[in-house]
């Protein structure tokens, strides 16, 4: 028996939390709330005293697991490495199945977000590309190629 009961969410800090969750929502994800947490509860989870942070959650299309983007208030948010690779120890991605890779990374382009290396294919089952979003994200798009 296993004492994890099913994958809830993913967090990522970000610095402007506008801009990430427009990129988000032009993926296709939807709002579903957004609000500012602070006191006792805030301090103890993630240890940081006097803490303030605003939140957006975002719900991917069909369902599934929430993508929660936060931005501190308080203390400031510390910038991470906005060029990170995959080789680099922590989180790297947060992946998609999607319908038309080509047709994603062009509209991503146009907004400025570009390849963080080529479109592949593995093995006449999938096309993928990273994108480099906000704040460094990178988002896998995954196509099947069935």
């Amino acid at each position: 028996m296993t004492d994890i009961r099913r994958f809830d969410h993913i967090g990522i800090t970000v610095t402007d939390l506008d801009a990430a969750a427009a990129f988000f929502v032009g993926l296709g994800c939807e709002v579903e709330g957004r609000t500012f947490v602070e006191g006792e509860f805030l301090e103890t989870v993630c240890g940081i005293p006097d803490s303030r942070t605003e939140i957006v959650m975002l719900r991917p299309p069909g369902g599934g697991s929430l993508i929660e983007l936060s931005s501190f208030v308080r203390p400031a948010t510390l910038p991470g490495s906005l060029t990170a690779m995959a080789n680099e120890v922590g989180l790297r991605s947060v992946a998609f199945e999607v319908d038309d890779v080509h047709a994603i990374v062009e509209r991503l382009a146009a907004d400025g977000y570009g390849l963080v290396g080529g479109i592949g294919e593995y093995e006449n089952a999938w096309r993928m590309a990273y994108v480099r979003g906000p704040e460094g994200v990178i988002v896998a798009l995954a196509e099947r190629l069935d």
